[in-house]
């Protein structure tokens, strides 16, 4: 299905692109370099309405579409996909979450200051020893009037650092298994909560990584979101929005490979001739941007049904399986066409490399988004497919 955007889409994605190319990129290599976060550029994308696109304007946001959020994010990646991380996450997980699961008190109270870039948002479900499989998850919540006590380590935690507020998960009844999970809103700040380890990354270094640690953190039972065994659902709910984001992010960042490489095979001259001549690296670029351009209409497509309201997680992790893989592909492509300059950091391309390889891994693995495709088929009888 080829997609017709409309006048108010090419408008926001006009609008990004220019704000990327002039607010985002031109310090991305050096926050790559220092591994600065990228507060104030993610205020002022605050202002602008990108930190609250699905979210209504009662609440603060801009009442964009999915089709419009994820051109928005793909721009964003282009410029730095350690922004547009945390920018996929914040929207698609934390934003959404809230209004989709929060009670009107709820959405009142948390989604105005997020949708301003006043706080920015993390969702804590991995555990050292719970990634793919959630249900082993160890940290607890037990009631205590009206408050939860929550005890448990959180790890890999996107802006876990930098974030003021996070949802997470943890088991309220041992026994039930995933419908013993429920869901809660922490505020930084919250006596219990404590930041631990930072990692040391090899790609989207701008944006911080770490460990969230609950020591007897007391939390508002008003900050539960849904209702108790909901948290599995409000997950996994959130992991398929999210995996469109990664799509997204995965389409930006191989286009900027893609464009670097195009320019690089123009000016480089190698036997009398610019290597561009050549129909062997013509070849390459040929196939690198047919598979960027299969990547977005997956990208679009189940943007699209999640616009309509139809079931979409299928579609969802064939988009982000396929796009995760093909910028892999795509920047590893890049790096070849610009030679041994293209090992070294003088060259964007290089940082696009390391950036990316993550996609295959987070919200998800690659094998993951496999089992997810291969369980919806096998139980609707039928191949997935997208409508329209």
């Amino acid at each position: 299905m080829l997609f017709k955007l409309t006048d108010e889409q090419l408008m926001i994605r006009a609008m990004v692109r220019e704000f990327g190319r002039k607010v985002v990129a031109p310090g991305a290599a050096e926050r790559d370099r220092t591994k600065e976060f990228p507060g104030e550029i993610l205020k002022k994308m605050g202002e602008l309405g990108f930190l609250g696109m699905m979210i209504p304007p009662e609440y603060g946001g801009e009442g964009a579409d999915t089709i419009s959020y994820v051109l928005a994010l793909s721009e964003i990646a282009y410029c730095d996909a350690a922004t547009a991380v945390v920018m996929s996450v914040h929207n698609s997980i934390v934003c959404e979450s809230i209004h989709r699961w929060g009670s009107e008190e709820q959405k009142k109270r948390f989604l105005a200051p997020l949708t301003s870039g006043e706080k920015i948002g993390a969702f804590a479900l991995t555990e050292p020893h719970a990634g793919s499989d959630p249900v082993r998850q160890i940290t607890s919540a037990e009631r205590d009037g009206d408050e939860y006590i929550l005890n448990g380590t959180k790890r890999f935690i996107t802006t876990g650092k930098n974030s003021g507020l996070v949802i997470v998960t943890a088991k309220t009844d041992e026994s039930m298994r995933h419908k013993g999970i429920s869901a809660f809103v922490v505020e930084k700040g919250t006596p219990g909560l404590v930041v631990g380890h930072e990692e040391d990354k090899m790609g989207l270094r701008a944006s911080d990584t770490t460990d969230l640690i609950f020591e007897d953190c007391r939390v508002p039972a008003a900050n539960r979101l849904g209702k108790e065994g909901d948290g599995f659902k409000i997950a996994m709910t959130a992991l398929d929005g999210g995996r469109i984001g990664i799509a997204a992010q995965s389409v930006g960042v191989a286009r900027a490979a893609f464009d670097a490489a195009v320019k690089y095979a123009k000016k480089r001259e190698q036997f009398g001739q610019k290597i561009s001549k050549f129909q062997g690296l013509r070849w390459i670029i040929a196939d690198m941007a047919t598979e960027i351009e299969a990547a977005t209409q997956l990208m679009l497509s189940a943007a699209a049904m999640k616009d309509r309201g139809e079931r979409y997680t299928a579609q969802a992790s064939m988009a982000k399986l396929f796009a995760s893989e093909m910028v892999n592909r795509i920047t590893a492509k890049a790096i070849q066409i610009h030679g041994g300059y293209g090992f070294t950091k003088d060259y964007e391309v290089e940082r696009f490399y390391r950036d990316a390889r993550v996609f295959t891994i987070y919200e998800g693995t690659s094998e993951i988004q496999r089992i997810v495709i291969s369980n919806h088929i096998f139980k609707d009888k039928r191949i997935p497919r997208s409508s329209g």
